[in-house]
């Protein structure tokens, strides 16, 4: 268990503001963010059925929850990790057109997670995906959406500050472009986690692009399965969180593989069985459309704006009672 407790912490809401915050924040910003995007809000499973190809495997570790059920005797149903494949197939089985999409909110169960200040086992995100041309599958492209989300939760920081100005946390004004190689280029001899660290505390908020792949180093910046997004047109929006010294993720994102980026990266992570499932193969075989799409943290960006100390603030999860009566004692409100 990993804990950090800033110095005098101050929650600034109680509980029952703390929930109304979240309740605003929300609902807002979903709101905005389809709107700026052009997507349309869906409803997503909680589960799916294993075997189809159509749960995240993260880094490929993790295992989901699983369980049976009486009228599909032999089948496992798998909780789901993220809905990252689901909505492409959505996308396809709900008839979207060029440049539409939609959003979800997504609840999952990560169990294996390792529990600390911004990790928890149950995710909650708004899931995203958009129909893009093959043409467009570009840095260009990956880009400008990033600085239109950044443009949102620019927006919703004021939004924010007018409904709860003792509260929020203040953001950065720009976002900047880096990728994983840079990084490891200007500093060989940290971790990637300590590189994130560095590069975000010295410009506030970043887009580290290129994640899943192996550096020049042989190492890999981190995890990313290979059959969502396209490694070399994907990154992380982090910014750099001051209550606790260290990059804050919000999102992760990006250009989705096409059929010639998904077998590479099958064959780079060694997972080319994969391509035998219903999902891969209907990739593979040209009949899924050419996307971009990520994950937004609900907690985690209600955990910014309101520079709470711990995600269990702005969400209802299970903790060891160590973290939580540490947390009570420092006025880390635990909900």
């Amino acid at each position: 268990m990993k804990l950090i407790i800033p110095k005098d912490y101050d929650p600034k809401l109680d509980v029952i503001q703390t929930q109304q915050a979240i309740r605003y924040i929300r609902e807002t910003f979903q709101d905005e963010f389809g709107k700026e995007l052009n997507l349309s809000r869906l409803s997503a499973p909680m589960f799916v059925e294993k075997g189809t190809g159509l749960n995240d495997n993260l880094n490929g570790v993790e295992k989901p929850v699983s369980f049976t059920m009486k009228d599909m005797p032999g089948k496992t149903i798998e909780i789901v990790h993220s809905l990252a494949k689901w909505k492409r197939l959505a996308l396809k089985r709900y008839g979207f057109v060029m440049h539409t999409g939609l959003y979800t909110n997504m609840n999952a169960i990560r169990k294996d997670e390792d529990l600390d200040n911004i990790h928890s086992i149950y995710v909650d995100q708004w899931d995203w995906e958009k129909i893009i041309a093959k043409d467009e599958r570009t840095t260009q492209t990956l880009e400008d959406t990033v600085r239109t989300i950044f443009k949102v939760i620019k927006h919703m920081e004021h939004e924010v500050w007018y409904k709860f100005p003792e509260a929020v946390h203040h953001l950065p004004d720009e976002i900047h472009f880096v990728t994983t190689q840079e990084l490891e280029d200007e500093f060989p001899t940290l971790t990637p986690k300590e590189r994130e660290d560095a590069i975000t505390k010295r410009y506030g908020a970043v887009f580290l692009m290129q994640i899943g792949g192996k550096l020049k180093s042989g190492k890999r910046h981190d995890g990313r399965a290979p059959d969502y997004d396209d490694w070399q047109l994907n990154g992380d929006i982090l910014f750099w969180y001051e209550p606790l010294q260290h990059a804050l993720e919000i999102s992760s994102m990006g250009i989705r593989v096409s059929e010639e980026s998904m077998k590479a990266q099958l064959k780079d992570a060694n997972a080319e069985d994969r391509a035998k499932l219903p999902f891969h193969q209907m990739l593979l075989n040209g009949e899924l459309p050419y996307t971009i799409g990520g994950g937004i943290g609900q907690s985690r960006l209600c955990m910014l704006l309101l520079g709470k100390a711990h995600v269990g603030e702005v969400q209802a999860s299970v903790w060891p009672q160590e973290m939580i009566d540490k947390c009570y004692q420092h006025r880390i409100q635990i909900l």
